[in-house]
């Protein structure tokens, strides 16, 4: 009997497709994610720096932070835009 209910349960979750408002909210969540990490991370510098030194002030944020930034911009984005799509927001 419970697996007769779970078969016919729509367990496929609420996604939405790419559209501007889902871009911009990963744009968004990315840049976020840099900002909290620039200055979060408390050891810097330890991997190969960035070609743009604009970016490094007095810190020096290189490409190992810039991936891990990058990384919880995108898990952090991907949080969002699932949420909002199954609240139907998006």
């Amino acid at each position: 009997m419970n697996t007769t209910i779970l078969l016919l349960a729509d367990l496929t979750p609420t996604t939405a497709p790419w559209s501007l408002s889902v871009g911009v909210i990963m744009s968004f969540s990315n840049l976020f994610a840099v900002l909290v990490g620039y200055f979060a991370i408390q050891k810097t510098g330890r991997g190969q720096g960035l070609p743009v030194p604009q970016l490094a002030s007095k810190k020096t944020f290189g490409m190992p932070e810039l991936l891990a930034t990058m990384s919880f911009g995108h898990i952090l984005g991907a949080g969002l835009v699932l949420g909002l799509a199954s609240t139907g927001v998006l």
